[in-house]
């Protein structure tokens, strides 16, 4: 499948390049280094993997692990409900990242919610997808606790989208 840059990835492409170049000018920076890249996690070893087997809506997901389909909530992200603007662009968004691919999903603190389904943070690879949907404004940030070890990621994510004015963000739909 092919992937096009994420905002994520272009921003972490850009510190990079940034190091770089200015690597020789350290004394730029001796007193004051600035502030550090905001750092994307990535799943660790032994955190559960499965299939998409279907995309619900735009932050929700079933995989099959081992034999078992289980529904998967994202955690700390909220996206448009099915009568509200913006559903089908999100639902979308979210099918492009993560339809028929391997996720590795992640847990916080919550294993399931009140309706049974599995609160995660999903990744593709590297790709973190709660992060990626926010980022191009196709999610909110969600304070949901006690599963909050991402949320001042997502809320910084959510300002940039907001400020662009990308994604949903124009409709209005996030309030």
């Amino acid at each position: 499948m092919k992937r096009s840059w994420s905002k994520i990835g272009a921003l972490a492409l850009a510190w990079g390049l940034a190091l770089v170049v200015l690597g020789g000018c350290t004394e730029w920076f001796e007193d004051d280094p600035g502030p550090e890249p905001t750092a994307i996690p990535s799943p660790a070893a032994g955190d559960e993997t499965g299939r998409v087997t279907r995309v619900i809506d735009g932050d929700t997901i079933d995989v099959r692990i081992g034999t078992e389909i289980y529904r998967v909530r994202y955690v700390g992200v909220n996206t448009p409900e099915r009568d509200e603007p913006c559903y089908d662009d999100a639902t979308a968004a979210n099918a492009a990242l993560v339809d028929d691919q391997v996720v590795t999903l992640v847990r916080d603190v919550s294993n399931t919610d009140r309706y049974g389904r599995l609160l995660r943070y999903v990744y593709v690879g590297e790709v973190f997808v709660n992060a990626e949907l926010v980022a191009g404004g196709f999610a909110e940030a969600g304070y949901y606790p006690p599963d909050t070890a991402f949320t001042q990621l997502f809320e910084d994510l959510e300002a940039a989208a907001r400020r662009d004015q990308i994604g949903c963000h124009p409709t209005g739909v996030f309030r």
